[in-house]
């Protein structure tokens, strides 16, 4: 039973000010015992929260995260039944008493016609004040912990997006776009050309929404450069002759675009039905790798290049320096340190925390296979990386392999050509 006393007055009353009449239904919902009352009141509750100003949607995320909490005496007496008997059936009825009332909550609000966009919209604004209210923290698991089950990969649907998709749903590719910003629709049309392919997850209780997409290129060899990926060079006839002439798919930009569904895995189980949807339809190709970028490089680098006793220190003022990619000379006396740093970035040891991209794909089975001077000279790459580009290559026969390595224990499988960076000499 919950431990939030359950209020004996007529849930549909308007005489309450909006935040104390959210409390009331949200208590409401619990005793609910009609499916059909119970889904008005979700309905209810549903659109009074989003009537709410800030504060008081901030004050309600407090309720819900500090007032539904597990019966008390309930779990205690579970517990020790478990600790006596030790049995499949008190195992299963200590993980019931546990499990807090909030999950019932939001289970319920998610019966509301849109429930589901606002309870992700309420994940989103819980996680950018969780901070400085840690007790959110609570409410948050509970989100996560129910959109891990609502949004698994037998509920979401893989669409390939192409120029006859909906407007809407193109629309919001560009603003999602997390990587290589989409620089209107002429950008967009290049994207989608015969030679490119993207692909993302629906989820049916969010039809116009993407959760992830994925970008990809139908080239000649392996790409390290995402300049050229981007022009709008060609016409439509010499494009589709490239895609039936490519042996490698490169995956450039991938976007998660619900911010209150991170931490949800998606990306992987993406990739790899993805691979599987191009091999279908591109027999012909070979390799299938990324073109990433490396978030964290330049940060980890300006920390340790910011002790003097560095060996490698007396780079600071070069990288500092305006526009030093766009000098060739300056440039070149920079490649071999840079890249040879970025080598140890990317692979030291497990117990120091990994770039996020590198771990995304090390951890789905990819393997380290290239790093790429320059390989964005847009200006966010610059300030993140200096430029650089990885690719992380997912070879069918070696993923299982990599993936089962890199959770062991850390391996990072690497090419000979990530090696040979380890050692070099500038």
């Amino acid at each position: 039973m919950s431990a939030v006393r359950q209020t004996s007055s007529d849930p549909s009353s308007t005489k309450l000010p909006p935040l104390d009449r959210a409390k009331q239904l949200a208590a409401s919902l619990l005793s609910e015992r009609s499916q059909a009352s119970g889904a008005l009141v979700a309905r209810q509750l549903r659109e009074l929260l989003g009537a709410l100003d800030d504060n008081d949607r901030r004050c309600f995320q407090r309720y819900l995260a500090t007032e539904f909490h597990p019966h008390g005496p309930a779990l205690r007496a579970a517990a020790q039944r478990y600790l006596a008997e030790g049995t499949a059936e008190t195992a299963a009825a200590l993980a019931r008493a546990a499990e807090p009332p909030r999950q019932e909550v939001l289970r319920r609000i998610n019966m509301a016609p849109g429930g589901i966009s606002a309870l992700i919209a309420m994940r989103s604004e819980v996680a950018s004040c969780m901070r400085t209210d840690p007790e959110l923290k609570l409410l948050d698991a509970d989100l996560k912990h129910l959109f891990a089950s609502w949004f698994n990969r037998g509920f979401i649907e893989l669409r390939r997006i192409d120029w006859q998709t909906p407007a809407a749903v193109l629309e919001k590719l560009i603003a999602y776009e997390a990587v290589h910003e989409i620089k209107g629709w002429d950008d967009l049309r290049r994207r989608l050309a015969p030679d490119r392919r993207c692909f993302g997850f629906f989820h049916p209780a969010l039809p116009g929404e993407p959760l992830i997409f994925v970008e990809v290129a139908l080239v000649e060899g392996l790409a390290t450069a995402v300049q050229p990926l981007l022009l709008q060079d060609a016409g439509e006839a010499i494009v589709r002759q490239r895609a039936a002439r490519a042996d490698t798919a490169i995956f450039y930009s991938i976007s998660n675009c619900q911010d209150g569904l991170r931490g949800v895995a998606f990306g992987n189980f993406l990739i790899k039905q993805v691979v599987e949807e191009l091999q279908s339809e591109f027999p012909q190709l070979k390799r299938f790798s990324t073109l990433s970028p490396v978030p964290g490089f330049r940060q980890w680098l300006d920390n340790r290049l910011a002790n003097a006793s560095d060996p490698d220190a007396a780079l600071l003022p070069q990288l500092e320096s305006d526009s030093w990619w766009n000098d060739p000379a300056q440039s070149e006396k920079l490649r071999v340190p840079l890249l040879r740093l970025c080598a140890s970035y990317l692979t030291r040891k497990p117990s120091i925390r990994i770039d996020p991209v590198a771990r995304f794909h090390l951890g789905n089975g990819a393997r380290l296979e290239r790093i790429n001077w320059l390989g964005n000279t847009a200006q966010r790459a610059i300030q993140e990386s200096f430029g650089i580009m990885v690719n992380y290559l997912y070879d069918h026969d070696s993923i299982e392999t990599n993936h089962e390595a890199f959770v062991r224990d850390g391996t990072i499988v690497r090419s000979p050509d990530v090696d040979a960076l380890l050692h070099t000499t500038d």
